[in-house]
């Protein structure tokens, strides 16, 4: 049995197959779904688990040196949404693109995992180093 703070196997499994320059979305509840992509379902409520709850977790069994987010984030959530993305995405490099530019960059992902996050466009695609 593994002893990790992940106790989801399909995560665990998502996790240990990333490697140097592939990505690894984390998606809010509304999130459009790719078929050809393998997508994690842990959404239980609004808000169950957050986008920012799975970054945590994950970012202790995997280390990114970039993050991706869409642009429409910075103008649809206020300074203190900002400001918590920012500090739970230190040192790893931030840009920011257009929503539908990013989303076309979903299909090269490793996969997807779906949260119950609420907040506008609290999208991710981490790229590992």
């Amino acid at each position: 049995m593994l002893n990790t703070a992940i106790l989801n196997p399909q995560i665990l499994s998502l996790l240990a197959r990333v490697r140097h320059t592939n990505s690894l979305v984390i998606a809010d509840r509304g999130f459009p779904f790719w078929p050809e992509v393998e997508t994690i379902d842990i959404s239980l409520t609004d808000d169950i688990p957050t986008v920012l709850q799975v970054l945590a977790a994950v970012r202790r069994n995997f280390h990114p040196v970039r993050a991706i987010m869409a642009r429409e984030f910075a103008r649809h959530n206020d300074g203190a949404t900002r400001a918590r993305f920012a500090e739970a995405l230190s040192g790893v490099a931030l840009d920011y693109e257009p929503h539908l530019q990013f989303k076309k960059r979903v299909p090269e992902a490793i996969g997807l995992i779906r949260t119950g996050d609420t907040v506008q466009y609290a999208n991710l695609i981490l790229v590992s180093g």
